[in-house]
C-alpha cells in the first residue's frame, strides 16, 4: 500500500490517524506480528497470518479492525476474531477485471511459449517455439465467482468453449455461454484450466496427484488464486513426468518461493511472484477502498465490506458504534 497507496495514506492522515508504515523483508509471523500490533486500534493487512493468538492477546486489547487490503480472507480467523469482537474488513470487486486479464495473459503465455522463446533468446539462441492456438480450445474454470466470470468472458472473446465448476452456478455466467459440469468431467475435458476457487477445507489440495492425472496430457494449468489449491509436490512430478504439458503459477504455499523448492527445476512452469493484482490503477482503488474502512470505523460507522457482518452485533464488540 505504500507504493500503490499515496492518495489513500494522506486520506488518512488528514483525517487524523497516526500512520506506521513498517519495512519488511519477510512477512511477520508470532511475537513479530504482535510487536507490530502493539498499540494500533486498526492494520491494514496484507496476507499475514492473524489468528486466535493475536486476538486474544491482551497486550492487543486496543485493535479494533482489520482492514484487508485485497479479496482474500484466508489468511484470517474469522471466527476468532468475530469472537474477539474484532471487525474484519476486505475490498471484493476491485481485483476481478485486473486478475482475470493476468491470468488470460498466463493462459497465452503458456499457449504460444513466450516464455520458452524468451529463455532462448536471452541466452543467444534463435530457436522459435511452436505453440498451440487458443480459439476453439476449452477453458475449464474452478470458482466461476466474480473474477472466474470475468475470465469467462476474456476466453469467449477468444471464441473458447468455457467450461466451469462452482458450489454455487451463476445465471449470468450461463448467459454468457459457461457450461456447469463436475470437477472430473473438467478435469477431462479442459485444454486449459484456470483456478479461482477460494482457500477452503473443500478445495485445499484439490489439484493433487490423482486430479493431475486426469488432465489431457496436452492441459496446461493456471493459478491466481491461493497456493493451497494445489499440491505442488505432485505437480512438479507431473511436470517432470509429462503428465501436463505445463502451467503457469503467481501463488504459492509458502511465499516468498524457497530456493530449494520441487518448482526449482520443473519443466515447462511459469513461475511469478504474486502480482495478478498488481498494477497502479487497481493499487490504488484497493488501497482507497481499505483506507475507507478505517475512515468508517474512525467515524463509528461499521464498514461497508465486512466478512463477517453479524460481527457488529456481538457484545465483546471492541469499536463503538454510532447508531443509526
Amino acid at each position: 500500500m505504500a507504493r500503490s497507496g499515496t492518495a489513500a495514506l494522506s486520506r488518512l492522515r488528514e483525517a487524523g490517524c497516526e500512520l506506521t508504515l513498517p519495512v519488511l523483508s519477510s512477512k511477520p509471523s508470532g511475537a513479530a506480528l504482535k510487536a507490530l500490533l502493539l498499540g494500533m486500534d486498526g492494520v491494514i493487512a496484507s496476507v499475514e497470518k492473524y489468528d486466535s493468538a493475536v486476538f486474544s492477546d491482551p497486550d492487543l486489547a486496543q485493535l479494533k479492525l482489520i482492514s484487508r487490503w485485497g479479496v482474500g480472507f484466508d489468511s484470517i480467523d474469522i471466527p476468532a476474531a468475530s469472537d474477539a469482537g474484532i471487525l474484519v474488513a476486505y475490498t471484493p470487486g476491485f481485483l476481478n477485471e485486473t486478475v482475470a486479464d493476468y491470468s488470460f495473459s498466463l493462459l497465452c503465455a503458456l499457449a504460444r511459449r513466450v516464455h520458452t522463446g524468451h529463455l532462448e533468446l536471452s541466452q543467444g539462441r534463435w530457436i522459435p517455439s511452436w505453440g498451440h492456438n487458443i480459439h476453439g480450445k476449452t477453458l475449464g474454470i474452478v470458482g466461476c465467482g466474480r473474477i472466474g466470470q470475468v475470465m469467462a468472458r476474456r476466453a469467449s472473446g477468444f471464441g473458447m468453449r468455457i467450461l466451469a465448476t462452482d458450489p454455487q452456478p451463476s445465471t449470468e455466467a450461463r448467459a454468457t455461454g459457461v457450461q456447469y459440469v463436475s470437477f472430473e468431467e473438467l478435469l477431462e475435458q479442459s485444454d486449459f484450466i484456470s483456478i479461482h476457487a477460494a482457500s477452503t477445507p473443500e478445495t485445499r489440495g484439490m489439484f493433487n496427484e490423482q486430479a493431475l492425472r486426469r488432465m489431457k496430457p496436452s492441459a496446461y494449468l493456471i493459478n491466481t488464486s491461493r497456493g493451497a489449491l494445489v499440491e505442488e509436490v505432485a505437480l512438479a512430478k507431473a511436470l517432470r513426468e509429462g503428465l501436463i504439458a505445463g502451467a503457469a503459477l503467481d501463488t504459492f504455499v509458502i511465499e516468498p518461493l524457497p530456493k530449494d523448492h520441487p518448482f526449482a527445476d520443473a519443466p515447462n512452469l511459469l513461475l511469478t511472484p504474486h502480482q495478478a493484482s498488481f498494477t497502479k490503477e487497481t493499487g490504488a482503488l484497493v488501497s482507497d477502498a481499505a483506507a475507507q474502512a478505517v475512515l468508517d470505523a474512525m467515524c463509528g460507522k461499521a464498514p461497508r465490506f465486512l466478512v463477517d457482518p453479524m460481527a457488529v452485533q456481538s457484545p465483546r464488540l471492541r469499536l463503538s458504534l454510532k447508531s443509526n
